[in-house]
């Protein structure tokens, strides 16, 4: 199974075709919406890789992906401008997981 970015920014891009994943950049709602239809077409695409501005910009059009379907993965990754996440993100997220505070 292939990996696939869809980014909002060249640079990331370029960096990840560096890696060998194919990608588009994107800037508007619609935009994101086509390429993603493009993408879940492709049998062949197992991961999907987005900026984590699209899930802050466009929360239902991800979560509607990830409700739905089983493949491909979506997986939200930091860009250049690091992430937008609070720097304890991993513990508050098992403190609220399993209730305990660590």
């Amino acid at each position: 199974m292939k990996m696939y970015l869809i980014s909002d920014n060249v640079d990331t891009l370029t960096g990840m075709r560096l890696a060998g994943v194919e990608g588009a950049v994107v800037h508007e709602r619609e935009e994101l919406k086509a390429q993603l239809d493009k993408v879940l077409a492709d049998k062949e695409i197992g991961i999907i890789l987005l900026t984590e501005k699209f899930g802050r910009e466009f929360p239902e059009i991800i979560d509607n992906v990830k409700l739905e379907r089983k493949l491909p993965l979506i997986v939200e990754i930091p860009d250049r401008h690091g992430t937008g996440r609070k720097p304890n993100f991993i513990t508050s997220y098992v403190n609220e997981a399993i209730g305990l505070k660590l």
